[in-house]
């Protein structure tokens, strides 16, 4: 985007970004590509079908887009995928977000990856303003590993998130709990981020798209579906948990484990609907806006980039009515019967 774009969201008047429900829209989780490196079981399918370029809103019109959000009250951004860093140019990217940073328009500009290509980029991020990041990883054995992602290798992962540990990046580690897969791992999780420094956030597997290839994602994810209630009560009989009051607006709700000192999180879309302080909406790769990741409805804002480039006002508008249209929850569920996911679109269309 060119500069006097930027120019001209930064000096137009604020649009305070306020739901029906009186929650104020302070972050944004921005979708840069649908591909990914790994296809990890329940995020996609095996054989995925990417999107046609042309779909696939420019690194330009990206930055348009966090602009305007930035003008409307976001403070925190979020990169994600498929895997962002596999986004050609993503590093041009990051650095013009970056500039937000130092105006004091954003308080963090940040991303989830899933570690492969960090060795590469690690202290290009930190250069960029990037000071920690959030890396998806479910086991610590190598077998399991490419089990889970159907390809890529364990130690590529380690080496990028020690590589991130040495830039000044602060790495979470994020884990979805999987019954019958990484379930008898999570003692060695703590741990091990116990040990490294990082903390470590449990995720509920939730009921997003078809995974295999007969199209029984529904069925996949109930058998994998493991609630961190009954996780939580593993983790209790070796680790001293004591609840944090630490509010975020996001869904984790954080223990401090006494033997290590350091944090774990649980995040419990299925058993705990964590909608109440919910101050985020997500932007997929092809401008589509939602609302709600457990909802279907959503606006297009690639339309409005492309039927108006030039036209502030109107993207500023699109975003509003947008907001106002924000639900007051989901409800995820998983029906063993039907054999079904709650909703059709794969996590990393919406964005991971």
């Amino acid at each position: 985007m060119a500069d006097g774009a930027l120019t001209s969201l930064a000096n137009s008047a604020p649009l305070p970004l306020v739901d029906p429900y009186g929650r104020s829209i302070r972050y944004l989780r921005v979708s840069v590509t649908d591909r990914c490196d790994f296809r990890c079981v329940y995020c996609m399918a095996e054989d995925m079908t990417f999107l046609p370029k042309a779909q696939v809103l420019t690194l330009e019109e990206l930055e348009r887009l966090c602009g305007a959000f930035i003008q409307t009250g976001v403070r925190k951004l979020r990169l994600t995928g498929g895997e962002p860093l596999v986004r050609r140019g993503i590093m041009d990217l990051i650095r013009r977000l970056g500039r937000h940073l130092d105006t004091g328009a954003l308080d963090e500009l940040t991303l989830t990856t899933n570690g492969s290509q960090l060795t590469k980029y690690a202290a290009e991020l930190h250069a960029a303003g990037v000071r920690r990041v959030n890396v998806s990883l479910d086991t610590l054995d190598p077998d399991r590993f490419q089990a889970i992602t159907r390809r890529g290798e364990l130690a590529s992962v380690l080496d990028g998130i020690a590589a991130a540990k040495a830039a000044g990046l602060q790495v979470k580690i994020n884990c979805v709990a999987l019954r019958g897969v990484n379930d008898g791992e999570v003692h060695d999780l703590v741990a091990w981020c116990g040990r490294d420094g990082h903390d470590l956030t449990f995720i509920e597997v939730m009921p997003l798209g078809d995974m295999d290839e007969g199209g029984q994602g529904g069925s996949v994810r109930a058998d994998q579906y493991w609630p961190l209630s009954m996780l939580r009560a593993e983790l209790a009989k070796r680790w001293t948990l004591t609840d944090l009051p630490i509010s975020t607006g996001g869904p984790a709700r954080y223990a401090r484990v006494g033997e290590t000192g350091g944090r774990v999180g649980f995040i419990t879309p299925m058993t705990h609907n964590f909608c109440e302080s919910c101050n985020r909406v997500r932007l997929t790769c092809t401008g589509m806006l939602y609302m709600c990741l457990g909802q279907d409805d959503a606006a297009d804002l690639r339309a409005v980039l492309r039927g108006a480039p030039d036209d502030d006002a109107a993207l500023l508008a699109a975003i509003k009515e947008a907001i106002a249209r924000k639900p007051k929850g989901h409800d995820f569920i998983i029906d063993r019967r039907r054999k079904a996911p709650a909703v059709a679109r794969h996590m990393s269309v919406t964005g991971g």
